[in-house]
Order: C-alpha cells, then sequence, then structure tokens
C-alpha cells in the first residue's frame, strides 16, 4: 500500500531491462493530464499533473536494490523546498545568473534584474513553490551543462516567435514538476512502464532526471514553435511535450537517455 492509498502489486523486475513488447500500443495512465487547479506558477502557466482517480489502482515495478537507492535518493531532492534563508540555496541562485548572464553584475537576490529571466518578479525564490529546489538546481544543471540550448532558450534566439512569449523560467520550474508528475517519482516504487524504465536509466546514471529535464525543455520548445503557439497555449504544449517524451521513453532499444530522439536537440 502507497502512502495515498493505492494498492499494487509487484509484477516485474528491471534489472536487466524491461520487456517493451507489452509497450507496444501501451496507453499509460499518466498520459492523460490535466492543469493542476491547485498550483498556479506563472501569470496563465499551470502546472501539468497527472490525473489520478480514487479507483486508480496501478501495479508496481519491483527495483533491484541499487535501482530503489537510486529512486530514493531522487525522492529525497524532490522533497526539499526552497529556503530564501538557506545559505546554499542562495550560492545556488547566484549561480544560475552567473551562468546565465556571464560578465554581468546581479545587484541582488531580491531585484528587477530577474524578470528580464522570466521568474514572475524580482524575487525568484516566490516562484519556486511547485517546483522545490531541485527546479533550481535543474536550470543550473542545464546552464552549465549544454550552454549553447540554455541560451538559445534563455534568449528565444530559434524560429519564429510568437508577440506573447512564455517566461524562460517559470517554464522551467513548470517542467520540473511535469516530470516529477510524469514519472511518478512520489510513489514507493514506479507504477508506469515510463517510471520503471526511467527508474533502471537512473541507476545508471544518478543525473538521468536533470539530464531527462534538459532534453524536456528542448521538445517543450519544439513543440512550441511547432504550434506557432502563444502564452496562453502552454498547457497544450506542455500536454504534447508530455506525450512525446512517454513515446520515446517506450521506444525499443533505449539504454540510456542519449538514445532518446530528442536527445539530438541538446548543444
Amino acid at each position: 500500500m502507497d502512502d495515498r492509498g493505492g494498492s499494487f502489486v509487484a509484477v516485474r523486475r528491471i534489472s536487466q531491462g524491461l520487456d517493451r513488447s507489452t509497450a507496444h500500443g501501451y496507453h499509460s495512465p499518466s498520459a492523460d493530464v490535466v492543469a493542476g487547479s491547485a498550483a498556479w506558477l506563472g501569470k496563465g502557466l499551470s502546472c501539468v499533473c497527472a490525473q489520478r482517480r480514487d479507483s486508480d489502482d496501478r501495479p508496481s515495478f519491483e527495483l533491484t536494490t541499487n535501482q530503489e537507492e537510486c529512486w530514493r535518493r531522487l525522492q529525497k531532492r524532490i522533497e526539499v523546498p526552497y529556503d530564501a534563508l538557506n545559505s546554499d540555496h542562495q550560492e545556488t541562485l547566484r549561480a544560475l545568473w552567473d551562468a546565465s548572464y556571464p560578465g554581468e553584475e546581479l545587484h541582488g537576490l531580491v531585484s528587477e534584474q530577474w524578470k528580464d529571466m522570466g521568474w514572475q518578479g524580482k524575487d525568484p525564490s516566490t516562484d519556486f513553490r511547485g517546483g522545490g529546489f531541485i527546479s533550481l538546481e535543474n536550470l543550473l544543471f542545464f546552464a552549465r551543462s549544454y550552454k549553447k540550448s540554455f541560451q538559445d532558450l534563455l534568449r528565444k534566439q530559434e524560429g519564429d516567435r510568437a508577440m506573447w512569449e512564455y517566461p524562460f523560467a517559470v517554464a522551467g520550474v513548470n517542467i520540473t514538476f511535469m516530470l516529477t508528475q510524469m514519472l511518478d517519482l512520489e510513489a514507493v516504487t514506479p507504477r508506469t512502464i515510463v517510471g520503471a524504465i526511467f527508474a533502471k536509466l537512473l541507476s545508471e546514471n544518478e543525473r538521468a532526471f536533470d539530464l531527462l529535464y534538459c532534453i524536456t525543455f528542448k521538445v517543450m520548445d519544439q513543440q512550441w514553435l511547432e504550434m506557432r503557439a502563444s502564452y496562453m497555449d502552454f498547457n497544450t504544449v506542455m500536454k504534447s511535450t508530455r506525450r512525446q517524451l512517454e513515446k520515446e521513453l517506450l521506444l525499443d532499444d533505449i539504454t540510456s537517455l542519449e538514445d532518446l530522439p530528442s536527445y539530438s536537440f541538446l548543444q
């Protein structure tokens, strides 16, 4: 029994890989998404949450000891809220600025400058409620690991853009939240094939969540451009992004996130 009252049974071990033969034609319960009514992260931007019914009893997937340990460590990261008084969190926020705008001095952790990055106001700490500290870590990982892709998205340098664009930083927090829902990371063990596949990838790469975040941001932006979306289309774009990621994770011969077709978007 999980902590939300849903019963489950262990039906599969994924130590050597998942049998995707059952995945062809598979419709993930997590693919049906709705706008989260409780947590608005931006003006017009809502969290994309998994739709769950009280009668939604889903199986869990038995993990190896290593996979379970990696799953628990990631869950602990997700549970950490952003604390504006925590010196480590403050330094991480400053590091994000430095990675985003090299050579440009930041005048304070509360500053009008933050609006240029796409935060709602001059204090980014108020925007982390939906994603927690890990959403800041995700942004910093992206900025440091894939500098060109990050800068292209931050500065909206690719494609024919709409007049009403999505705010970069707030979109990033939404992406973190969407991934935690898509992968069912609040569950004791994965209850979807997509979550079970990710658990295996995570055990082989501890930064798999951060890497998937970078891929997701690029997929989201590609979907945005293809749909010729504007500000109020953000939730529709996020749903489409989620479906694309689930589809790619269910492909045969995916042994690492680098095997995902959308990984090629990163530079």
